[in-house]
Order: structure tokens, then C-alpha cells, then sequence
């Protein structure tokens, strides 16, 4: 499949030659945002506007659908040990199209709203570990920095364009929107019935169940919670803040600026992060936040910009290399270790909606909602050196040579076979 054996002549880390199945697969990667981001990023409005929900409710809504899409992610790694990577992927997207049928039906019974919003948060936590791990499967370490950053590029490219293409149509035409996105991800789904059985390798009867969480590696798993802590604020509360300084076009211009550069920036800095010691890379993640998010502060609109720049700089360092770590580290298998990963995110953008919230909402009260931003870029300088500390009680507790902080190494230090 033009893909790393760990063999032979040490490849120039990038992609190679892709054949068919992962041509669809990254074709996949950006039709099944520009699906899900056609309708949900306007999930809000259409449950206050159109169904005539209150806007507490909606809040609560959308942080449980949230939370079940992030740390749902674990139990799509752990479903993939069970049953294979094609087979996770083909029900998750039945589960996701299912849920899309349930919005377009909403329409005429508006409780079936909540439910199908669910129903397709779970096939989204179901599918991307699988998606990753099946990119990945067989690839040799070098190469897997640029595979998971074409994967993450098509990813954000999709996100990019749902909402240009949706909203003009959300309110003023929902079915036909709905319709239009449910036989994509049927299409999709076909699609996917298709692709090899690459992974497809459940576990033997009798292989005995590990714990969701066995094998963890702990750093890379509590370096994720704290960055999608950090950044969620960010992602949560930028809309509120910019529209009062700016304008709502505004506010997605922003939004471009920073999918454009994880689309464009993240693929050709791959190997790069992919070299770079673990501690700087945290050192430069987060440095990057804290200047993006007290920039923020200033509340004009070149400071909007740059502000959403320096968040995105600093998260394509740090969303890439913790993924990396956590592969190296872990002895599960792949799916499993981004289901862990997805839980750290869950948890930590969880935190942020409750505590930012409250936060925020305090800056409103004072009429001072640049310190809210100030004090995020605080919490970017206070609390990854927790993190630090973290890794030298590892690092006393195992050989060092198993922990390196340098390039990822050709051959697998956790003995694990290549793709797995």
C-alpha cells in the first residue's frame, strides 16, 4: 500500500505513493467534516431559533454532545481491538448517519432533536480513533508524522468549508440542508464497506480484556487534557468576544486564518515537531498560547488575528507531538492510544466550557473581558511547568533510554510491531 515496512534504506520521512484505499480514506478525512460542520457548528441557533429550545438547555445540550464525542474516543479504540479498524469505522458511520436521518425527522418532531445530536457525536467518537490507526497501520515511525498531518490537514480543510457552504441555508432551508448531508455520509459509508481489511484483526476468543486506560502513557495523556483545556477556551469563548469587539464576519475570518493554518503549516512542519525534544515542544506549544491568548486581550482586530494565529501555531505543536508521544510510549495499539488521547481532550475541554464560563461571565459582570484572556495566558505559563515535574518523576521511575526526548527513533523501543 506504498507504505514504510521498517526495513531496509532509512526513507525520507514524508508520504509516499498513496494507493486507492487511502486516497479515499483522506478524501474521507475531508468529506465527513465538510458533512458534520455543514450542520453542527449551527446546532445552537437551530435549537433556539427553529425548535425553540431555551438557551440554558442548548448550553447543556451541547457540552454533554461534546463530551461524548471527545471521550467517546475511548471506547472506539477499544471497540477497534474487538472487532478491526474497517469494521469501527463502517459502524460508526452508520451510527453518524443514522443520527444525521434523526435531524432531518427532527424537523417534524423536534424532541428527536436531542437524540440524534447524540447519535452523531458517537459515531464521530467511534471513528476517529479507528480512521487514524487504519492511516497509520504499517507505517514506520518517520513516516508517521506526515500521514497524521495529511490526515489532520484534510480534517480541517473540511471543518473550513461546511459552514461557508451551510450558512446561508441553516435557517431558511434545514431539510434540504440535512438531506444534502445524510446522503453524503451514506455515500461515505459505502465508501468505506469497500476498503481492505487492513487491521481488521479483532482479538483471538479468550484474549483476556484490558482496562480502557492500561498502558496509558501518562505525560502525553495529562499534556493533552491541559492543552485542550488551554485552547478551548479559545475555541469556546472567541465568538462571544469577537463579535462584541469586531463583527460576526469577522469572527470567521478569524476561523479561516486558523484552519489555513493547520492545513498548511502543520503538514510541512511534521517532521520537524517529529524531531524536536518533548520538552521543548511543550516549552513551544505552550509559550505559543500564552502570547495568542493574552494577545487576545488587546481586543482589536489586528490583535484578533494574530491572536488566533499564535493559538493555532502553538497547537499544531502541541496537538501533534503529544499523538506521537503517546504512540511511542504505550505498548496498546494504535487506536487505542487516540482513544486515550481523545479522552485526555474530552475531559480537558470539559473543564474549560464549565470553568471558562463562569470566568468569562465574571469579565462580563466587571465589563472587563480582556482580563479573561490574560488570565488563560497566565494559566499557559503556570501550569505546564506541573507537567515538567511530571515527566522527571517518570523518567527516575524508567530507563531513560526508553524515555529520550530527542527524534522518535527508526526502530520501535517498546518492541511493538510496526502499525500496531
Amino acid at each position: 500500500m506504498g507504505r514504510g515496512t521498517g526495513r531496509g534504506p532509512r526513507p525520507r520521512a514524508g508520504l509516499a505513493p498513496l494507493d486507492g484505499p487511502l486516497r479515499f480514506l483522506l478524501l474521507s478525512s475531508f468529506l465527513i467534516p465538510l458533512g458534520s460542520f455543514m450542520v453542527l457548528p449551527f446546532m445552537s441557533v437551530f435549537l433556539h431559533e427553529r425548535l425553540g429550545m431555551g438557551l440554558g438547555t442548548v448550553g447543556v445540550v451541547l457540552a454533554v454532545a461534546s463530551l461524548v464525542q471527545f471521550s467517546g474516543g475511548i471506547a472506539g479504540g477499544a471497540l477497534s481491538d474487538r472487532i478491526g479498524l474497517r469494521r469501527t469505522m463502517l459502524w460508526a458511520l452508520i451510527v453518524r448517519t443514522a443520527g444525521f436521518m434523526g435531524l432531518l425527522l427532527a424537523l417534524r418532531w423536534p424532541p428527536l432533536a436531542v437524540g440524534a445530536l447524540i447519535l452523531t457525536c458517537c459515531g464521530a467518537a467511534l471513528y476517529l480513533p479507528a480512521n487514524k490507526a487504519y492511516l497509520i497501520h504499517g507505517v514506520d515511525d518517520e513516516r508517521r508524522p506526515a500521514y497524521l498531518s495529511a490526515g489532520n490537514a484534510a480534517l480541517n480543510a473540511g471543518m473550513a468549508m461546511g459552514p461557508l457552504i451551510a450558512g446561508p441555508f441553516v435557517l431558511s432551508s434545514p431539510g434540504w440542508l440535512f438531506v444534502t448531508a445524510t446522503a453524503l455520509f451514506v455515500a461515505v459509508t459505502a465508501g468505506h464497506a469497500r476498503l481492505p481489511a487492513t487491521g481488521d484483526q479483532p482479538a483471538a476468543p479468550g484474549t483476556p480484556r484490558q482496562g480502557l486506560l492500561a498502558g496509558v502513557a501518562l505525560l502525553p495523556f495529562a499534556a493533552n487534557a491541559l492543552a485542550f483545556y488551554l485552547y478551548f477556551y479559545f475555541q469556546h469563548f472567541l465568538a462571544l468576544y469577537a463579535v462584541e469587539q469586531a463583527s460576526t464576519a469577522f469572527y470567521s475570518l478569524v476561523l479561516l486564518l486558523c484552519f489555513a493554518l493547520v492545513i498548511v503549516v502543520q503538514p510541512l512542519a511534521s517532521g520537524l515537531i517529529s524531531r524536536m525534544p518533548y520538552g521543548l515542544a511543550l516549552t513551544v506549544g505552550f509559550a505559543g498560547l500564552a502570547a495568542g491568548l493574552a494577545v487576545l486581550a488587546l481586543g482589536t482586530r489586528p490583535a484578533l488575528l494574530a491572536g488566533g494565529a499564535l493559538i493555532t501555531l502553538g497547537d499544531i505543536v502541541l496537538f501533534l507531538k503529544n499523538d506521537l508521544e503517546a504512540l511511542h510510549r504505550s505498548p496498546r495499539s494504535d487506536a487505542v492510544v487516540f482513544g486515550q488521547q481523545r479522552l485526555a481532550a474530552g475531559l480537558g475541554a470539559f473543564v474549560s466550557g464549565v470553568l471558562g464560563g463562569l470566568l468569562y461571565g465574571l469579565g462580563e459582570r466587571v465589563g472587563d473581558t480582556g482580563s479573561f484572556w490574560l488570565l488563560a495566558a497566565a494559566q499557559c505559563l503556570l501550569l505546564p511547568p506541573l507537567l515538567l515535574t511530571l515527566r522527571r518523576r517518570v523518567v527516575r521511575r524508567h530507563d531513560p533510554h526508553d524515555y529520550d526526548e530527542g527524534a522518535l527513533p527508526h526502530h520501535d523501543t517498546d518492541r511493538r510491531i510496526p502499525g500496531r
